[in-house]
């Protein structure tokens, strides 16, 4: 938690994800994203300086231009609109931090994918499936889906999430629920791949996520950014290749390349991977908002 937070109360109603610092308010959630960065499950001791308000600016933009598709947990991204006691943390909250309503969180990762590429890809290469789904023998790396297909995972509090069919996921939810989180993840998927390729972007994959006030289901957590999206630069998109990317990719083509094992204490960022990730997240982020970053 960051140490100016940590004076007020609400720390002892708050949670620390890999990069979202979460406090508890009551019927709200102050939710602060941080500069860490993950990969492979492990986070990493080396920020990304400035990365957390990237993220934050992605999340509130999207989240106010997709409420027409669906409704969203954003209340406001503006301090002034935080409760009193947080006013004097201004200058650590500004541009990093949504107030936004508290909900019941469906523990499912709805991830959408228009392109076989990543964990798909090693899926496909294995069983000629994608999500429990058997697709044609004739796939080829980073190729386009006839249909983007939907793939939930479960959302692990510790570990790995697993992947998991959407009839698995059936069997841990009224069907109705299912139906609105798959055929609205599919909705904003389609939204944002048809938005982005104007710009020059390939929208490989992304995931969701969702909670309930009372019988209402919510888009929550953020939407769209780099840590939870795959973008693909459209003029190096080619199939049976993998296509330069703005997202975390990047991060975790070095580590391979590096040797890790993926199980010891990941190694340090060398700074020019610092450097290099964050400029990738500012031309991404100033793609989807249509502004410069600041």
């Amino acid at each position: 938690m960051h140490e100016q937070l940590s004076q007020l109360d609400i720390v002892k109603q708050s949670r620390q994800g890999k990069v979202r610092d979460i406090y508890d308010l009551g019927n709200t959630l102050l939710i602060v994203t941080s500069d860490r960065i993950s990969a492979f499950d492990m986070v990493f001791a080396d920020p990304i300086p400035g990365k957390g308000k990237i993220l934050n600016r992605i999340a509130v933009h999207v989240f106010k231009t997709t409420s027409h598709i669906v409704e969203n947990h954003l209340i406001s991204d503006r301090v002034e609109d935080y409760p009193p006691e947080l006013h004097s943390f201004r200058e650590y909250l500004e541009g990093r931090s949504m107030l936004v309503k508290k909900t019941r969180v469906i523990p499912f990762e709805c991830i959408v994918r228009g392109y076989i590429s990543g964990s798909a890809w090693n899926e496909y290469k294995k069983t000629g499936t994608v999500g429990g789904m058997l697709l044609p023998g004739d796939f080829r790396e980073s190729q386009k889906f006839a249909q983007p297909l939907f793939t939930p995972s479960t959302k692990a509090s510790e570990g790995h999430d697993e992947n998991i069919s959407y009839r698995e996921m059936l069997g841990y939810m009224d069907k109705k629920i299912a139906e609105f989180v798959r055929d609205k993840s599919l909705q904003l998927y389609n939204h944002a791949h048809e938005l982005l390729l104007k710009a020059g972007v390939v929208l490989a994959d992304t995931k969701f996520e969702f909670g309930a006030i009372g019988s209402q289901i919510l888009l929550i957590d953020e939407a769209l950014t780099p840590d939870s999206s795959r973008f693909w630069e459209l003029e190096d998109y080619e199939i049976g290749t993998s296509p330069r990317s703005f997202d975390k990719q990047f991060v975790r083509d070095y580590l391979i390349e590096s040797g890790w094992d993926k199980q010891s204490p990941p190694p340090p960022l060398p700074p020019e991977i610092v450097a290099s990730t964050l400029e990738r997240y500012q031309q991404i982020c100033d793609i989807i908002t249509g502004e410069k970053s600041p």
